[in-house]
């Protein structure tokens, strides 16, 4: 899309109420707005974050051109002044933000947004979009990989992407869950995620016989040579080919990386039979690709039947995330300043207790225990709080406040860090591959009772007593 008009992707009440604030003369105030979730997709026990980056694009090219602002004025519902202050406009606020790549948890602030209230209500929309659509597919390929334990997984799902600009960011986010690389070549040329492919059973049709199809494919691509065997029968015809293949045309230029991939039919049974072929012909380090719907479930399931598969292509399982295809972020207000300075802290009440915010200017503290490097808990703290490792610090579920223990030889990190300062870009953005690698490194730090699928271990997220206390205050005392 392009960057020039994505200031109109916004709910339209953002506008209304951006246009209501500078009436009033409300369009200074001071305002703090979290971003977090509430559930963790598939009831996983963590979530993984992202789309950082797109947030940081689209708040440097942010404006109103006078196209927007023509269309705006044919709504029939905007002052004047307010059109012409749009004509100017520019994001002055400040932006916290954890990095992304990082295993996150409900209901801590995951982006905290700093600005005039006019400024931060605009923002609203493309925010979510981007953080809760690539933390969505980053918690679901992580997920996959996991399953894989240890193979190659690729991302296969432009074709089943909800349209392209899904397929595109869909296949970065992927990546950085820990997928190898992706069929999308776009995704490829604008953020380097590897792309790579092999052939479609299209190009079998083609020729007259299978085994011309197959051989013309290795003498275009010799050493990049994986043969879809399934076209017509997998372990008759296709295996067989694929073996003589590889014999007459790669062999004899000492070329032994090569690979077939199946896409139909119970692909642990004929994983296992096609190894035994392979093996039996000597093309021992052939790879074994599968497709065909797979998901964590599917590939944990092959796995313990002794499928004999090295990588596996996941189309459209990870790129809509289709078991639980939303992640479900929302953006709060949770404090304002006065004309003071004082940040006074704003709460959400709702008769549904899982709706009601954490209030107040906060940041976010990791505890890892010293001895192993795992990490225990997270604290939501107010913003002038600090843990100090040298005193006990005792925690608790916030859900059940008489569960608490005393820790000590703990460390701790704050995860929060400075994105934007009054309006401008203070952080030192990483590259994809050093998310990649921050993602895998933190979730190492995660006990495996919280990556487990089935009935994870609850991950602490507990608030600082100062916080608990005044919540509890604001809920009690009706200062709300």
């Amino acid at each position: 899309m392009d960057k020039s008009h994505l200031s109109l992707l916004c709910d339209f009440y953002e506008l209304t109420m951006a246009n209501g604030y500078f009436v009033t003369g409300y369009k200074d105030k001071i305002t703090y707005f979290d971003i977090f979730f509430r559930d963790v997709p598939d009831d996983g026990g963590y979530a993984i974050f992202a789309g950082l980056e797109q947030l940081i694009e689209y708040i440097q090219n942010l404006h109103f051109d006078a196209e927007d602002i023509e269309f705006l004025r044919t709504k029939g519902c905007f002052s004047e002044e307010f059109l012409a202050y749009l004509a100017d406009f520019r994001f002055s606020g400040d932006i916290y933000a954890i990095p992304e790549g990082t295993p996150v948890f409900p209901n801590e602030p995951l982006i905290t947004v700093r600005a005039p209230a006019l400024e931060a209500q605009l923002i609203e929309t493309y925010a979510l979009l981007t953080i809760n659509h690539q933390s969505l597919i980053a918690t679901k390929a992580n997920r996959i990989v996991r399953a894989a334990d240890g193979r190659v997984v690729l991302e296969f799902g432009s074709r089943r992407a909800q349209g392209g600009d899904a397929a595109v960011i869909g296949a970065r986010a992927a990546y950085i869950g820990g997928a190898h690389g992706t069929a999308c070549t776009l995704t490829d040329a604008i953020y380097g995620v590897p792309a790579g492919g092999t052939m479609a059973h299209s190009w079998v049709q083609m020729f007259d016989s299978e085994y011309e199809a197959f051989k013309t494919y290795c003498e275009i691509y010799p050493h990049n040579a994986t043969l879809l065997v399934d076209t017509y029968n997998t372990l008759k015809s296709g295996v067989p080919n694929a073996i003589r293949v590889f014999k007459e045309v790669l062999l004899p230029q000492g070329i032994t990386k090569c690979a077939i991939r199946l896409d139909s039919g119970d692909l642990a049974f004929l994983s296992r039979k096609a190894r035994a072929m392979l093996d039996e012909a000597g093309l021992t380090e052939c790879k074994i690709t599968a497709s065909n719907a797979l998901d964590e479930w599917l590939i944990r399931d092959l796995l313990m039947q002794g499928a004999c598969i090295d990588t596996f292509g996941v189309g459209e399982k990870m790129i809509t995330a289709c078991s639980d295809p939303v992640f479900g972020g929302v953006y709060k207000l949770v404090a304002i300043e006065d004309e003071a300075g004082n940040i006074i802290p704003k709460i959400k009440v709702s008769e549904n207790p899982t709706k009601i915010t954490n209030p107040h200017f906060k940041k976010v503290y990791r505890i890892y225990r010293k001895c192993t490097g795992k990490a225990i808990a997270d604290q939501i703290c107010v913003w002038d709080e600090t843990i100090d490792e040298n005193e006990p610090l005792e925690i608790f579920d916030p859900q059940a406040t008489w569960k608490r223990k005393t820790i000590t030889d703990f460390s701790v990190r704050e995860l929060q860090q400075p994105i934007f300062k009054n309006g401008q870009l203070i952080y030192d953005q990483p590259t994809l591959p050093e998310i990649r690698e921050y993602c895998q490194r933190e979730i190492s730090t995660l006990w495996e009772e919280v990556q487990r699928f089935e009935n994870p271990h609850h991950y602490y997220v507990d608030l600082s007593w100062k916080l608990w206390h005044i919540k509890e205050d604001m809920l009690h005392n009706k200062k709300l």
